[in-house]
């Protein structure tokens, strides 16, 4: 099948700049995110096909590459070793998704993951120190009282840590690492192909230029080994549901040194009994009988720190918002506290007393004028049959 245009696929004319080229990224790379879209195989594909065509156009030489030989430029790429999968369709899901936190987080745009900059002789990635550990996610519930004001949980992981006998090297102590025969320690193999000159990966010491002759027994040459760590994670106040937090550098090591990933929180919050949230503002619907709105009167209030007194004034009407400021929940940006809404119902008894009864109607007979929502509404039906 005919490789697509990789302007085509990201809905882009071939003279469109920069920010429109990732604009266009963004949005249908957040459109077919595997995480927006649980076990569909076609919008996986979409997003592997977004940011293999996105990783192109973005990067000057690459695109200018792109632009003169088409497909021609890199039909070599998925051939060898070094070009680790890309090859028109053929990228890894893994360096799709690496590729894509890299682009929304800003660093470095896409490094070398696809084997291009071997190729061409642009790679900004040095062959030690640059490798990145995989990251790791986690769920955590809490309370709708500890979103609105904050915590701090210990979170136990499983991961990747730093061998503490080779230090990371992955050699037994006392040994070292020697230089690679194979690319004679440059990390690179260079082939020709009559049009262009490839440099890939050294495929022995995957692009190290060393080797390890005698593995440490403890890791067995990973330079790393699994280990139960406990991590403080500072919720902050204000936070939603479903909000995806970034723990930096509490990820796993990647094998044989390097930098660490990082570690994300999705964060689940309980709904409330009372309290509902809009915004920073919470939502409380208090019920008060009849006798309270008609003649007034001072009620308990619950509100997130505790009980409060309120006045309800006489000939309260039901649905009534009264509103007790700062009593809401904290701005996660640090803008202040939102208020409490607090909106009243009034409440009709289910039975009446004959004594009741009669009560009611004296009251009727000496009420005189009717209530204003009544009269309004009595003035509108008037009009309708004039």
């Amino acid at each position: 099948m005919a490789q697509r245009d990789y302007y085509e696929i990201l809905g882009v004319s071939r003279n469109a700049g920069a920010e429109e080229l990732k604009k266009a990224y963004r949005t249908l790379a957040f459109k077919y995110h595997p995480d927006k879209n649980r076990d569909d195989k076609e919008a996986e594909e979409k997003f592997k096909e977004v940011t293999e065509a996105y990783e192109i156009l973005s990067d000057p030489q690459k695109r200018a590459q792109y632009d003169q030989f088409g497909a021609e430029a890199f039909k070599y790429a998925g051939a060898g070793a070094g070009a680790r999968g890309f090859g028109f369709g053929g990228i890894d899901l893994e360096e799709a998704l690496r590729a894509f936190r890299e682009a929304f987080e800003g660093e470095s745009p896409f490094g070398d993951f696809f084997g291009f900059g071997d190729m061409f002789g642009t790679s900004t990635r040095s062959r030690r120190g640059k490798r990145r550990g995989r990251d790791l996610e986690l769920s955590m519930e809490i309370s709708f009282k500890d979103a609105a004001f904050g915590i701090k949980r210990t979170v136990k992981l499983l991961r990747y840590e730093t061998c503490e006998v080779c230090n990371g090297s992955g050699a037994k102590p006392g040994t070292s690492k020697v230089t690679c025969p194979q690319c004679d320690g440059t990390g690179k193999v260079v082939t020709g192909t009559g049009f262009f000159n490839i440099s890939r990966s050294c495929s022995r010491c995957q692009g190290e230029g060393e080797i390890i002759k005698t593995p440490c027994k403890n890791c067995r040459g990973e330079g790393r080994i699994k280990k139960e760590r406990k991590i403080e994670i500072s919720i902050p106040a204000g936070i939603e549901s479903n909000t995806r937090l970034r723990i930096s550098g509490e990820g796993e090591m990647p094998p044989r040194g390097g930098i660490r990933g990082d570690l994300y929180i999705l964060i689940y919050v309980k709904q409330h009994e009372i309290f509902q949230r809009e915004g920073n503002d919470i939502i409380c619907y208090v019920p008060i009988t009849f006798v309270q709105a008609a003649l007034g009167d001072e009620i308990t209030v619950p509100t997130l720190e505790g009980k409060v007194k309120m006045k309800i004034p006489s000939s309260t009407q039901s649905g009534k918002i009264f509103r007790l400021r700062g009593k809401g929940i904290a701005d996660m940006h640090g803008y202040g506290r939102g208020d409490e809404l607090v909106r009243i119902i009034v409440e009709i008894p289910a039975k009446l007393t004959t004594k009741q009864k009669h009560l009611l109607k004296e009251f009727a007979e000496a009420g005189g004028e009717m209530t204003p929502g009544v009269k309004s509404f009595m003035e509108k039906v008037k009009k309708l049959f004039m």
